[in-house]
């Protein structure tokens, strides 16, 4: 296959719209907790304050990174891509 069919291929999907989602971290709460929560919650999780978060594609993990503010908005800069490197300590 030709490199241009392969450009023109690529081309097919880089408009795709993908999920991409920023996890901070997590919990497991029982059910009886979560039917307790109102506004004001506070819930602790699994995460330190210094610790990376992670960044998903399609719910595929493939980055980690530092969340920062953007004007009024989070942000996420990232410090790493996912692959053959172990997920920072």
């Amino acid at each position: 296959m030709s490199n241009l069919m392969d450009e023109k291929t690529l081309d097919i999907v880089l408009d795709v719209k993908v999920k991409v989602t920023v996890q901070l971290g997590s919990c497991e709460l029982p059910m009886r907790e979560v039917l307790e929560l109102a506004p004001g919650s506070v819930l602790q999780l699994n995460q330190h304050a210094s610790d990376p978060v992670g960044l998903y594609v399609n719910g595929k993990l493939v980055a980690y990174g530092e969340v920062v503010v953007v004007e009024d908005n989070f942000g996420i800069k990232i410090t790493e891509l996912v692959g053959s490197a172990k997920p920072p300590a």
